[in-house]
């Protein structure tokens, strides 16, 4: 294979994934001032601070040039990180097996998140269990909309929804792009998709206003998430039942969210759990399906973690079939 994974074996990726996940699993996320996620997230303050402007402009040239330099410091960025973790390719090949593969998940492990997403929503089950008001509390900390008015269901209506959107985002594409093409792959694809969460809105966020800024992080996020998000929906059937059919289902669902890809898997997580998601005024997702009780948010982290297994099984055969294929 003419990628990354030609620098780095298909056996040593194997061990990586293995390592990194059971890191995960044990310790978590590395303390913020040495998480690689932290670094990006400072760096795409550092240059909006140069470059997005604090309010809308109608002057199209403006416009333009405001697109360009998002462009412009997203491309820096994405470099960089490119470039580091080619240079990290570098270093791990000139090691012992067993101490590249010790290192690889380590570095590894920084872009996945899977313990702190099930922690975070599980979470929010338990402060809903304590009162309405320590629910809506807590699922603040985790999404962007007003949560001063919506009920016990549409607090874990919530919840699920934003399990299902980052198992994609933060378990599952970044595990697809090692398998591809590597560490530097999936370092490029969090930088992607913290460049999103941070630029990718439509409108005014924060101090800054993102129409034009953040337009070209959002459908570089748009790109890399495509492949990810319909698979992440088609493992999560696939450990739910065979009916494959429902793939259908899920696209006449999933195209009913503003974001071409995050409604792959909370359509996927409403079919199979036969619920009701949306968000108030902008989409419903299965509406014939069942209002959220206190069952469901321990039902959808099973789910997400049979898929997360799933991925995990099947990135470990594609690599296998690459060693034997040699």
């Amino acid at each position: 294979m003419v990628t990354a994974n030609a620098v780095l074996s298909a056996e040593l990726l194997m061990a990586g994934l293995f390592l990194a996940l059971v890191i995960d699993h044990v310790w978590g996320e590395p303390p913020l001032r040495w998480h690689p996620v932290v670094w990006m997230g400072r760096y795409l303050d550092w240059a909006a601070k140069r470059f997005a402007p604090q309010q809308p402009s109608s002057c199209e040239c403006q416009n333009w040039k405001i697109f360009s330099l998002g462009a412009a410091y997203w491309l820096v960025g994405a470099g960089a990180t490119i470039f580091l973790g080619l240079w990290i390719n570098g270093l791990l090949v000139q090691m012992p097996y067993w101490l590249s593969a010790v290192f690889l998940a380590i570095l590894l492990k920084p872009m996945l998140a899977w313990r702190m997403l099930w922690q975070e929503v599980q979470t929010v089950d338990t402060a809903l269990q304590q009162s309405l008001d320590a629910g809506r509390l807590q699922l603040a900390r985790l999404v962007s909309r007003d949560v001063s008015q919506l009920s016990a269901s549409d607090i874990r209506e919530a919840a699920i929804e934003t399990l299902a959107e980052n198992l994609n985002d933060s378990v599952v594409a970044p595990v697809i792009w090692f398998v591809l093409l590597g560490l530097p792959a999936a370092m490029l694809y969090r930088f992607a998709n913290t460049a999103d969460a941070m630029w990718g809105y439509p409108a005014q966020r924060g101090a800054y206003y993102w129409q034009w800024a953040g337009k070209w992080a959002a459908r570089a996020d748009d790109v890399l998430s495509w492949l990810p998000a319909r698979i992440t929906a088609l493992l999560m059937l696939l450990v739910h039942s065979s009916r494959l059919q429902n793939m259908a289902k899920i696209q006449l669902e999933a195209v009913k969210t503003p974001s071409p890809n995050s409604g792959w898997p909370m359509a996927a997580i409403a079919l199979a759990l036969g619920l009701r998601l949306g968000k108030p005024g902008v989409y419903v997702l299965n509406a014939q399906g069942r209002a959220c009780d206190f069952t469901d948010i321990p039902k959808a982290i099973k789910l997400a973690r049979n898929t997360l297994i799933a991925v995990f099984l099947a990135a470990q055969i594609f690599l296998l079939l690459i060693i034997l294929c040699r």
